[in-house]
């Protein structure tokens, strides 16, 4: 059921984005604090709600459906919004294009996997590579209103570099396996059309 506590905690990290896009307008030091503690909220979730769906046998197709959209519209969105905002500048900004790049090959490689009823499990680095990637953007939407002893700035950059790579080695993977499974696909012919003959009625 979508009303069901798991979904409801998804839907939640997607209703979280408005308020922590519009965080970002606001150049004080409480709303960069408020906007990092929603973000660390909604990855929260994203542990909790597969957790308490196992444990309470109440795993849904809808639920299957929204939670990677959830992860990767909350991500894009925060993103861009460094981009935006030059909380990730120069260079850096290829590790954000990598990330989301990634994001949509992943996307598009379960959905055609899917049709095969084929699934692609998370590996152990691909969740590694998430974790980092989560912590980063919190150093990364704090910035410059963190404390002075802490380089906020220069942490999440390096964790989003770091992101970057474990998310160029786990796309390629999941590339690998689709391949895999597209090549042993044999084509599909179409049945030929039947032809109309001169003793058709």
């Amino acid at each position: 059921m979508l009303t069901s506590l798991p979904n409801l905690l998804t839907l939640s990290r997607i209703a979280i984005i408005p308020p922590v896009v519009g965080l970002f307008y606001v150049p004080e030091a409480w709303a960069a604090w408020t906007g990092c503690g929603l973000f660390a909220a909604a990855c929260i979730t994203d542990y909790v709600d597969g957790y308490l769906a196992r444990a309470w046998e109440q795993e849904s197709v809808i639920g299957k459906f929204l939670d990677p959209i959830a992860d990767k519209l909350l991500v894009a969105a925060v993103l861009i919004m460094l981009v935006a905002f030059d909380r990730l500048t120069g260079v850096s900004v290829l590790a954000a294009v990598v990330i989301l790049l990634r994001e949509v090959l992943v996307s598009g490689l379960r959905e055609y996997l899917a049709g095969l009823n084929v699934g692609v499990p998370v590996t152990r680095l691909a969740k590694w590579k998430t974790a980092i990637q989560m912590v980063a953007i919190g150093f990364l939407i704090v910035g410059d209103y963190g404390p002075a002893s802490v380089p906020s700035t220069a942490i999440g950059t390096v964790g989003l570099w770091v992101a970057a790579i474990l998310t160029f080695v786990t796309g390629w993977d999941y590339t690998r396996v689709g391949l895999h499974h597209m090549m042993a696909v044999p084509p599909r012919h179409s049945a030929p059309r039947a032809t109309k003959t001169a003793h058709s009625a």
